[in-house]
């Protein structure tokens, strides 16, 4: 069975986005980014909320011919990634191996979970959230970034209770933090 992954790069008080909606300072430097590209590198679905993929759809047609090689190794993990945005208003894509999906149902996600051979990744906090509260998130990978923003967009849902157990963590000379947990039974 594979698991469900939560991941998002959040400030050290626990937002995705400022109050303006600016993320504008988690933008990693290599070594986080290598870290980040090897967490999604084994991952066979991603699972994005249609802001996450309006902002991630960029890697689809990036010119890469002057992006360092950490830039490119993620944009050929992108589009080597099946991917399901979930959008009640989106009538197309604009990507490779990416299907729409209108409502997030938890028992289609707990099926693709015991179908799939490799794990999934939930992108966006209102999507994750989603899978918290239905119970699927096996793991989160949080990255901390050195700067707080006083107010936003959570990174974690509200009133969600789930015990957590810390397998990983590594500290970044940027500044950044990866706290990695596993959901505990």
């Amino acid at each position: 069975m594979s698991k469900l992954i939560y991941s998002a790069i959040t400030s050290l008080d626990g937002y995705v986005a400022d109050e303006n909606g600016n993320f504008d300072w988690a933008e990693p430097d290599a070594e986080v980014h290598t870290r980040v590209n090897d967490l999604h590198r084994p991952v066979g679905t991603l699972l994005l909320g249609r802001r996450m993929y309006d902002v991630l759809v960029a890697w689809e047609t990036m010119d890469l011919a002057e992006q360092p090689p950490y830039i490119r190794d993620f944009a050929e993990i992108w589009r080597s990634t099946d991917k399901i945005v979930y959008s009640t208003t989106l009538d197309r894509v604009s990507s490779s191996r990416t299907r729409i999906g209108r409502d997030f149902n938890p028992e289609a996600v707990r099926h693709l979970k015991t179908t799939s051979e490799r794990d999934l990744i939930v992108g966006g906090p209102g999507l994750a959230a989603q899978a918290f509260g239905a119970g699927l998130v096996d793991e989160c990978h949080l990255y901390f970034a050195p700067i707080v923003v006083g107010g936003g967009t959570r990174a974690l849902p509200d009133h969600v209770r789930l015990p957590l157990e810390l397998i990983d963590e590594r500290r970044f000379a940027s500044g950044f933090v990866h706290l990695r947990y596993r959901a505990r039974p």
